[in-house]
């Protein structure tokens, strides 16, 4: 979805004509088996743990997504704001939120 997103409130060279509402996007992630097992591995050695990184990465792009199509169905054309939080809802599961203001923008 392309959308514009910022995480300041004004998008130079545009004015905001309307503000529609906060909007947001969520998921909940857990690692896969090889995720999990590589993780595990990587715990004990030490070092960085390129498997979390993954799914956290796209936990956010999912995240990102959900919360651009809720700023699409509320007829915004723009996100200010954006924000990320990340909290774990059980030992194996990450949450993921994604939100900020939608917003109608037009050009100055």
């Amino acid at each position: 979805m392309s959308i514009p997103c910022t995480t300041t409130f004004d998008f130079n060279g545009h004015n905001i004509a309307e503000y529609k509402g906060m909007v947001r996007g969520i998921v909940v992630r857990a690692p896969t088996i090889s995720q999990g097992i590589v993780g595990g591995l990587k715990k004990i050695v030490g070092g960085r743990i390129g498997a979390y990184r993954e799914m956290c990465e796209q936990a956010r792009g999912e995240a990102l997504e959900h919360m651009l199509e809720h700023a699409a169905e509320m007829g915004a054309n723009a996100v200010v704001g954006l924000r990320y939080e990340s909290s774990d809802v059980v030992d194996t599961a990450t949450e993921v939120l994604c939100y900020g203001t939608a917003v109608v923008i037009e050009p100055v």
